[in-house]
């Protein structure tokens, strides 16, 4: 079937919708029996170009009859109202509260009319959920349920949502100015399975009588009512009912989570679906696929970090990439040439990243640490993943909410020196990147062996103990990431200064000359697309010739 293709410029504002901290966010499922580790894992990229990339700490604590509980927008920081708030609320950090449940969205905007108009926006109906729920149905009645009662405050989302059990893709809009409430469908993803979402609603049809399956009593009623559906209850597509179809919906979205299941479903299995994300044709892309492989954090590290490289959407192929194969493209998305217009491809790895993290949970593990939440900031391609647990209680230094903002510069904060890395290395990357692939590679292996030990010596201490330790290695390893990017982003600086790359020793250091000075470098050039092209467009213009 194919779906009309709008103009690429309503398409990507869709595909943005309006939230200005989170625009063109990507989540990625894995469920236990999909992981190496029996593990629940499911991936954010919080991408906004003005969202600081800090970690968000709140402590469990007891209230008092009658408490209330104020209500800010996650994206405006508007006050919203007040809600009643429960007697005990649990401890949360980042995305992840202390049990272990983690929640991650993606916005997809929908059918403008129907932003909501209730109390409760996406943002806050995470964290609240947090705060109140143990597990990823309990969330799912938390969420629901507050949205029942306090009404819906934004436009169309998609939430993943996990335990160290199960994990579950609930989408939700609101039904417009004069109704306050929200349609939603939840899918749990059949263990085995691997999902995803990024900014286009996924849930097509589904089973009317599953009890994986959940929605509210009126979603298929309102979408009649609207005149968004006029079928049979049976093939009701919630996607198609209340998403935008569009390019931007396609190509920039689902094109995403068709490149994470083309890297670990069987080989040749996804080219099937080019025609849906390329061109609105064909078969929808399923919602799950079971991948060829069992995955692990480390897998999903390395997928939120994807260019599409290898597809035929690999951004370091096309002149867009420059004469160093610069796998990223300056907003806006979308140009014109002779009054007909293009795009820029929307990969899962992007300049604008505030911050993502791979969370890992299993319920194996000790008490303390059945959480993980591998937290990075700025790009996901050039930061290094961080272990926090769930049993964290306080955000390392680097991490922390007022060390450094988007305005303020501090060589303190993570966000800053993984900022000052990355940004030189958009100017020349195939030069740079493999500098910062030794220095990352470099931490993130050393990290991961520390989580791994410690996994194995602190089931016999006690939880305090347990705490403690796990809080010492998030410290530990948040401070040396900083000070060593910091040194990184310092080298880069001196070894690739006016165009040229400086030798360098095996040791790191560089190359002098007997006396001491500074040895010749090394004259990098382009590459030969990059000639090519000055050829193609110059003509013999500057062609060496002979003088005679």
């Amino acid at each position: 079937m194919r779906i009309a293709i709008i103009t690429l410029a309503t398409a990507l504002t869709a595909a943005i919708a309006v939230a200005p901290h989170a625009q063109g966010c990507t989540s990625l499922i894995a469920t236990p029996g999909a992981t190496a580790t029996g593990s629940s894992m499911i991936t954010y990229a919080a991408d906004s170009h003005v969202l600081y990339g800090e970690l968000y700490n709140q402590p469990a604590a007891d209230h008092p009859a009658g408490a209330m509980r104020p209500v800010i927008e996650w994206d405006t920081h508007r006050p919203l109202g007040e809600i009643p708030e429960v007697a005990h609320t649990y401890a949360t950090i980042g995305n992840m509260n202390e049990h272990g449940l983690t929640i991650a969205e993606s916005t997809w905007g929908g059918r403008h009319e129907l932003a909501g108009s209730g109390k409760i926006d996406y943002g806050s109906l995470i964290y609240i959920t947090l705060q109140r729920a143990r597990t990823a149905r309990e969330a799912i009645d938390v969420m629901t349920g507050l949205v029942d009662k306090y009404g819906y405050a934004s436009e169309g989302e998609s939430f993943s949502i996990a335990d160290p059990d199960e994990v579950w893709i609930m989408e939700m809009i609101g039904k417009g100015k004069t109704d306050p409430g929200a349609v939603w469908v939840a899918r749990r993803v059949p263990d085995g399975y691997i999902s995803g979402h990024a900014n286009h609603a996924r849930i097509h049809t589904f089973p009317l009588k599953d009890p994986n399956t959940l929605y509210s009593k009126d979603v298929i009623d309102f979408a009649r009512k609207q005149g968004y559906f006029s079928g049979k209850d049976k093939d009701f597509d919630f996607s198609r009912a209340y998403a935008v179809y569009d390019m931007g919906a396609l190509r920039g979205c689902d094109a995403r989570v068709w490149s994470y299941f083309n890297r670990f479903a069987p080989k040749g299995t996804m080219d099937a679906y080019l025609p849906w994300i390329l061109r609105g044709e064909g078969e929808v892309m399923p919602l799950w696929v079971k991948p060829e492989k069992a995955l692990t954090a480390t897998d999903l590290k390395w997928m939120m970090r994807d260019h599409f490289e290898d597809t035929p959407l690999d951004m370091t192929k096309d002149i867009g990439a420059g004469p160093f194969d610069v796998p990223y493209r300056w907003r806006p998305m979308s140009y014109k040439v002779d009054s007909v217009e293009y795009t820029h491809e929307r990969a899962i790895a992007t300049q604008q990243t505030g911050f993502s993290f791979v969370a890992d949970m299993n319920r194996s593990r000790h008490d303390a640490m059945k959480g993980i939440l591998w937290f990075g900031t700025d790009d996901a391609n050039t930061c290094v993943y961080l272990p926090i647990f769930n049993s964290t209680e306080n955000v390392p230094y680097q991490l922390r909410h007022g060390n450094g903002d988007m305005l303020t510069l501090s060589w303190d904060a993570n966000f800053w020196v993984n900022n000052y890395v990355a940004n030189q290395a958009y100017n020349r990357y195939s030069q740079m990147i493999p500098d910062i692939r030794r220095v990352q590679s470099g931490l993130e292996n050393s990290i991961e062996q520390a989580v791994s030990e410690a996994e194995k010596t602190i089931g016999a201490m006690s939880d305090s103990d347990a705490r403690t330790h796990l809080a010492a290695i998030s410290d530990t390893w948040a401070e040396k990431a900083t000070k060593d990017y910091k040194t990184l982003g310092d080298m880069l600086l001196v070894k690739f200064l006016d165009g040229n790359i400086k030798k360098q020793n095996e040791d790191g250091t560089f190359v002098r000359t007997p006396e001491g000075d500074c040895a010749s470098p090394v004259f990098g050039g382009y590459n030969e697309r990059y000639f090519r092209s000055i050829v193609n467009e110059q003509g013999d213009r500057l062609k060496v010739i002979e003088v005679k």
